[in-house]
């Protein structure tokens, strides 16, 4: 994965997640306007097992030089209060919210060995 389109993710210290605090994260990330069009369910499997489940925001950008769309989410930092929050851009190859969450976890993946 190109280092332009490698998802990117801040620590916000909230445990309740609100649309609007992904925006911010989002244009704070991106440096751009956010607008959310969608909410959609993940499930990211790797065999029988789930990796990852939870719910993805589309929102559409207005001033990105790249991307008309991202995908965000946040998850739970383990053993912290603290949550990530993820915002992957539709840059291909991620082109649905599935793939920015795969896109994700394989970077996460990668950054730690």
């Amino acid at each position: 994965m190109r280092k332009d389109r490698a998802p990117k993710s801040c620590i916000i210290d909230t445990m309740d997640v609100e649309a609007s605090e992904l925006k911010g994260a989002v244009e704070h990330m991106h440096r751009c306007k956010a607008h959310l069009a969608q909410s959609v369910p993940v499930r990211e499997r790797h065999g029988d097992a789930t990796v990852w489940k939870g719910v993805v925001h589309v929102f559409d950008l207005t001033g990105h030089p790249k991307a008309t769309r991202a995908y965000a989410w946040s998850s739970p930092i383990e053993g912290s209060d603290k949550r990530r929050f993820f915002a992957v851009l539709h840059l291909p190859p991620v082109t649905s919210p599935a793939e920015a969450v795969r896109a994700a976890i394989v970077a996460e993946q990668k950054a730690a060995r």
